[in-house]
């Protein structure tokens, strides 16, 4: 237009989608679960034999689950198709 001397930028800065509280609820989650896994662990590792016996687990099985980093989520998806297993 005639006579304008200034520029205006339109969303000069890309956004990503997500605020604030939906990253801060995302970490919250993330930690929860992983509290959950951790609690889930020391559990397995209080079982008998006898209660390993009926859900089809053995001592060697729970040693491996409850040696796993609280952070190694079974459930969680891999990143890029690179899941660390035991």
């Amino acid at each position: 237009m005639k006579g304008q001397k200034g520029y205006a930028l339109v969303n000069p800065v890309p956004r990503s989608g997500l605020s604030l509280s939906a990253l801060a609820r995302a970490a919250w989650q993330q930690l929860r679960r992983w509290q959950q896994l951790a609690k889930q662990r020391r559990q397995l590792a209080t079982l008998n034999d006898e209660a390993l016996k009926d859900v089809g687990l053995n001592r060697s099985d729970v040693f491996r689950e409850t040696e796993r980093p609280f952070w190694d989520d079974p459930l969680a998806k891999a990143v890029g198709g690179d899941k660390s297993e035991y």
